[in-house]
C-alpha cells in the first residue's frame, strides 16, 4: 500500500468521525435520521446510530474500492493506474461530504435544501460518466449486466453509450437542482436516474443478442 497516496483518503474518511465527536455532547438522545424529498423529517433514531453513517458511507466504500482489485476474478482493475485512483478519491470524497451533510442536518434537525444532495449526485454522475468509457470488464465497477460481463465488445459499447448518458444526465440534474422547487426536482431526479439506469441495461441486452 502506497502510504503517500492513501493518507489523503484517510484524512477525508476521518472528517465526519471528527465532526461527529465534536457535536456529540450537544446532540439530544434522539435525533432525526431520515427526511423525505421535501426535506421534512420522517424518521428518528438514537444518536448512537449516527456512528453508522461515516462507517457505512466513506469507510465502507474506501474498503471495498481498496479490496476490489485484489479480489476481482477477471483481474482487470488496475489499482496502480491514475484513473482508478481518481475514481476511488472521488467516491470517498463524495461519501464523506454526504456523511457531513447528514450529520449536520441531524444536529440542526432540518435539511435546508434537499436539492443540494441532488446537485452533488448530479456532479458525481457527470464525472463518472466521463470515466465510464475507460472501464474494463470487472465485477465491481461499471454497468455489470450478464451481457456486458459475457462479452467484451458488449461491455465496451455499453460503457461508451452509458458514459454519454450519465454525463448528460448528471449535467441535467445539476442544472435542474438550481432552478426547480424541492418537490418537482425530486420527481425529475427519480425519472432521470431511472432512464440513466435502464437505457444502458436494455442496450447491453440488445447488443448481445445482435452479436449472437
Amino acid at each position: 500500500m502506497n502510504f503517500k497516496k492513501e493518507f489523503p483518503l484517510w484524512i477525508i474518511i476521518l472528517l465526519p468521525f471528527i465532526y461527529l465527536a465534536y457535536i456529540w455532547n450537544g446532540l439530544p438522545e434522539t435525533v432525526p435520521t431520515h427526511w423525505n424529498a421535501s426535506g421534512e423529517i420522517d424518521g428518528y433514531s438514537s444518536k448512537s446510530m449516527l456512528i453508522l453513517i461515516p462507517i457505512l458511507l466513506p469507510l465502507l466504500v474506501y474498503v471495498i474500492l481498496t479490496l476490489a482489485p485484489k479480489i476481482d476474478p477477471k483481474k482487470k482493475i488496475d489499482n496502480k493506474g491514475k484513473k482508478y485512483s481518481n475514481i476511488k478519491l472521488l467516491l470517498t470524497l463524495f461519501m464523506s461530504a454526504l456523511s457531513l451533510f447528514i450529520l449536520y442536518s441531524s444536529k440542526s434537525q432540518t435539511v435546508t435544501n434537499p436539492n443540494i444532495i441532488f446537485l452533488l449526485i448530479g456532479l458525481l454522475f457527470t464525472i463518472l460518466g466521463n470515466f465510464m468509457k475507460t472501464f474494463k470488464p470487472n465485477y465491481f465497477i461499471g454497468i455489470r449486466t450478464p451481457w456486458t460481463l459475457e462479452n467484451e465488445t458488449v461491455w465496451k459499447k455499453t460503457h461508451e453509450l452509458g458514459g454519454k448518458i450519465w454525463f448528460v444526465g448528471g449535467l441535467l440534474i445539476v442544472c435542474l437542482s438550481l432552478i426547480l422547487s424541492k418537490q418537482t426536482n425530486a420527481t425529475v431526479f427519480i425519472l432521470t436516474t431511472t432512464i440513466m439506469a435502464l437505457v444502458p441495461i436494455i442496450y447491453s441486452y440488445l447488443e448481445f443478442k445482435k452479436l449472437k
